[in-house]
């Protein structure tokens, strides 16, 4: 996919890190009925991509995302029958299944504005870098809608707990920096100038792992929500026997030996 040519975001791959911004700055990168579509077929083309091992959901002009346009996308909802608009709102939620079930981890980097389905978008990465100015907010009942948008109530409240989810939910109030990185939102928080060099290395760092295994993990995280503690330790049981059959496995027992550092291929 290093090759992928997007008309409606930004993209590209360098050592096997693929790299996305949403691509209108002027407006702090609103997303459109197009581009939702063209990040879900992305997203699900990738469980097949041998030549990317992570991405990196990078902000564009200052801001990550400032959720639906508001000429684009919500003008046309209000006039949308319930079919049409169920469609959209499946449509949506498609995009975080697709960046969940992609088989690659996603390092989010947020700077500036990260609000409504850009705060979702963060939400569904795996792991989220922000600068201290970063300003997000799941701002769904400040347009007069519910604030369970996109697995939002489903996924929130298991990242930062039930009653601070709750509250940004009914508010829509921006959660800071600092309380994000507090409640263990943000994974960590850079300055502006330093928040994709960090994301970058991140994710370099991630990919110079080993992949497959990886891909188990990010499985395991998502799949184990549904499962009982049995059922999960069986499920892991049961990758890390797969994983105990992969070559990457053997490099690193022989490298450990001969007391060297590991070169992982993924395989």
């Amino acid at each position: 996919m290093a090759n992928l040519q997007p008309q409606h975001f930004l993209w590209e791959v360098t050592e096997r890190v693929a790299t996305i911004r949403l691509n209108r700055p002027d407006r702090k990168n609103p997303l459109t009925f197009e581009s939702y579509a063209e990040l879900r077929d992305t997203f699900r083309a990738l469980p097949y991509a041998d030549d990317v091992d992570v991405v990196v959901f990078a902000s564009n002009g200052g801001n990550f995302c400032s959720g639906g346009d508001v000429h684009d996308i919500i003008g046309p909802l209000v006039g949308l029958d319930m079919k049409g608009l169920l469609a959209f709102t499946r449509m949506t939620g498609d995009l975080v299944k697709a960046m969940i079930g992609c088989g690659k981890p996603i390092v989010a980097a947020v700077d500036g504005v990260c609000v409504g389905a850009g705060a979702i978008i963060a939400m569904a990465s795996d792991l989220r870098l922000a600068t201290p100015d970063a300003k997000c907010a799941f701002l769904f009942t400040r347009v007069g809608l519910a604030g369970c948008d996109m697995g939002a109530c489903a996924m929130l409240p298991r990242i930062i707990g039930q009653g601070r989810a709750a509250e940004l939910l009914y508010t829509g109030r921006v959660m800071t920096g600092a309380e994000g990185e507090r409640w263990g939102f943000w994974n960590s928080l850079h300055e502006a100038a330093s928040l994709e060099p960090a994301a970058q290395a991140l994710a370099r760092r991630i990919a110079e792992g080993p992949t497959f295994a990886h891909g188990m993990t990010k499985t395991q995280l998502n799949h184990e929500w549904n499962m009982g503690l049995e059922q999960a330790i069986e499920a892991e049981a049961q990758a890390q026997a797969i994983c105990m059959q992969t070559q990457d496995f053997a490099r690193a027992y022989h490298a450990f030996v001969a007391k060297e550092r590991p070169v992982f291929r993924g395989d």
